[in-house]
């Protein structure tokens, strides 16, 4: 939901997730702009199918390392964010997350 913007505009090639260790290379998801907290009758709104290219845990504070954290915020949807900025972000929207727990890292390509 708070990278809709970006989705949209086929900008964003990269997400991190806690958890989804179970997904693979190969399978198709569909990105929706809200698809938690729904509220009763609501309905999730689909964004882009997408189609999972690479998945990989590594932890989240492997951003911090030089060259690497600023091409990741840029496939996340955030060039130019400083990746500091990035990962307590990520801590703050995903609570509880520390910044050297392992996360998923997704990345997809738009298969639509």
């Amino acid at each position: 939901m708070m990278t809709k913007d970006q989705v949209r505009a086929g900008t964003k090639t990269v997400t991190r997730r806690l958890g989804w260790e179970w997904l693979k290379p190969g399978t198709m998801l569909r990105g929706v702009e809200k698809g938690q907290g729904l509220k009763k009758g609501e309905k999730m709104k689909a964004i882009r199918e997408i189609l999972v290219l690479d998945v990989r845990r590594e932890p989240l504070m492997r951003l911090y390392e030089t060259g690497y954290g600023a091409s990741e915020c840029t496939k996340e949807g955030y060039p130019g964010l400083n990746p500091l900025d990035f990962v307590a972000h990520f801590c703050v929207v995903n609570r509880p997350c520390q910044p050297n727990w392992l996360v998923t890292r997704i990345e997809f390509e738009y298969a639509d």
